[in-house]
């Protein structure tokens, strides 16, 4: 049996044998890294970067400070509580730069000049710290620890105590109130664990000469570091509330004032439909009742008839948007009608039956005058409406008139509560939020007369209401706009009792 040559066998010189490919050197398995080298390297690299990432933002914090320049008590509304702040600082640096410049010099031994640098720049930077804290810091701090060092130098064994002395302790501490007034958490954590470090470093270098001032100092400055920053905590705090505060009073004083439009809406409808209900029926009939109407008046008349159709489908749309409850579940229409003059002697008994006592004058030259444009007695029923509320709510049992009265241009309402009697009930409520006399300013604005609201200087109250008899024409176009408003922002109360004469609570 023939051998089968091997692979790796040359070609033959002429070029006519096979040509065989060199098999790849035989390596062995793929070598594979260390079990468990990856992971602790990857562990490694993670608490590298965060300890960098730790590091810079310590850096960042004792590097920037918080806000601008600010005195202490800057913003008090007493002159001399802005200047106080002023006096303590000054005072501090005023006793301890003279003080510690003689303690080093006649006490440790140092030169008088170095030992008024160590006065000047452990103590004079109060001055500075009362706007600039942390930059004050970073001159006493490190200056305290220099003088550390130097009075370790020098050998002075018989000042006592080391590292710091007590003009240092108290220098100190200042400084940490106006940091913590002023500094977020973190600046205040780094500066007081550095204060630390710094004096476990001295107790390391010489134990001897220690005699714990490290620690008290360590101690006093963590207390004081804490109390700033939970004054400067809660100051903020309060801050913040008067601004939500201010805000939501602004947002609820809007928030009425778009309802009360929308109310108006909804009864503007009232008032508008009817008219244009007419409208329709008289152009629609108009080709019947009259005889020898053109081809162009029948077709004039068409025209008139759909547009007010359309109107009338428009003002309908709106108003099942303005009538709903503002929860996604769309309110039924009130078909009831709207209330005029005559219901406010209805609405006076109502009160009444509430316990308080009403008297009402309805001039007989009001009740000659007829129909008035309907916007005007519903203007001025919920003015009635509205007053005679807030006496229930916040002066029951007061004596109360109603009168209504007219010069034959203007309709006059006027609503006068005396004060209450000493045996009169507790008030329901014992402030108000002005938010019914909102509404009445508008209702008036609507129409364009002119309201007087205030107190009396008996104690009562008094609503003195004027309504044109004829709004001009700006008052009907600005009660056609408010019809028009924002379906988004209309989101009254669904739920409007307008028609029932018993209410006498405000909407």
């Amino acid at each position: 049996m023939s051998a089968t040559p091997p692979a790796s066998a040359s070609p033959s010189p002429g070029g006519d044998g096979p040509s065989a490919v060199p098999p790849a050197p035989d390596t062995g398995p793929p070598a594979t890294p260390p079990t468990g080298t990856a992971p602790f390297s990857s562990v490694r690299q993670r608490a590298a970067h965060a300890l960098r990432t730790f590091a810079r933002g310590v850096l960042h914090d004792l590097t920037t400070p918080t806000g601008p320049p600010r005195a202490l008590l800057a913003n008090s509304e007493r002159r001399w509580l802005r200047r106080l702040s002023y006096a303590v600082v000054f005072v501090f640096t005023v006793v301890l730069v003279p003080v510690t410049g003689t303690v080093l010099t006649n006490n440790a031994g140092l030169h008088p000049a170095l030992s008024a640098v160590f006065a000047f720049t452990q103590a004079g930077p109060l001055l500075l710290a009362l706007t600039r804290p942390l930059q004050a810091w970073w001159i006493i701090f490190p200056a305290d620890v220099v003088g550390a060092f130097a009075l370790l130098a020098v050998g002075a064994e018989n000042l006592n105590p080391w590292p710091w002395t007590p003009m240092v302790i108290v220098g100190y501490l200042p400084l940490c109130l106006l940091l913590g007034l002023r500094e977020r958490r973190r600046t205040l954590a780094a500066i007081w664990l550095l204060t630390g470090a710094a004096g476990t470093l001295f107790e390391l270098v010489s134990q001897e000469r220690s005699d714990g001032s490290p620690v008290l100092l360590f101690v006093l400055s963590g207390i004081v570091l804490l109390v700033g920053g939970a004054l400067r905590e809660r100051r903020d705090a309060q801050r913040r509330l008067a601004e939500v505060e201010t805000i939501s009073e602004a947002e609820r004083a809007r928030r009425t004032l778009l309802e009360e439009r929308a109310r108006i809406a909804r009864e503007l409808h009232d008032v508008v439909a009817h008219h244009m209900s007419v409208i329709t029926v008289q152009a629609d009939s108009a080709p019947y009742r009259i005889e020898g109407l053109s081809p162009q008046a029948r077709e004039e008349f068409a025209s008139v008839a759909a547009a007010a159709r359309d109107s009338l489908t428009e003002m309908r749309r709106l108003l099942g948007v303005l009538r709903s409850d503002g929860g996604g579940s769309g309110g039924d229409p009130e078909l009831a009608p709207q209330p005029g003059l005559d219901r406010v002697p209805q609405l006076v008994e109502a009160t009444v039956r509430a316990g308080v006592p009403v008297e009402c004058e309805i001039s007989a030259a009001v009740t000659g005058l007829g129909p008035l444009p309907q916007a005007v007695e519903l203007s001025a029923y919920r003015i009635v409406q509205e007053a005679l509320a807030n006496v229930v709510r916040h002066a029951p049992g007061a004596t109360t008139r109603v009168s209504l009265t007219t010069t034959g241009e203007h309709l006059g309402v006027l609503v006068i509560n005396y004060a209450s009697p000493a045996a009169a009930p507790a008030p329901l409520e014992a402030a108000g939020t002005g938010h019914g006399l909102v509404g009445m300013r508008e209702r008036v604005r609507l129409v364009g007369g002119t309201v007087d609201i205030g107190p009396l200087p008996d104690g009562g109250f008094r609503v003195a209401a004027r309504l044109p008899l004829d709004p001009p024409d700006a008052a009907r176009a600005a009660a056609g706009t408010v019809g028009a408003l924002d379906p988004a922002a209309g989101t009254g109360p669904g739920a409007d009792r307008a028609a029932d004469p018993d209410r006498t609570t405000p909407t």
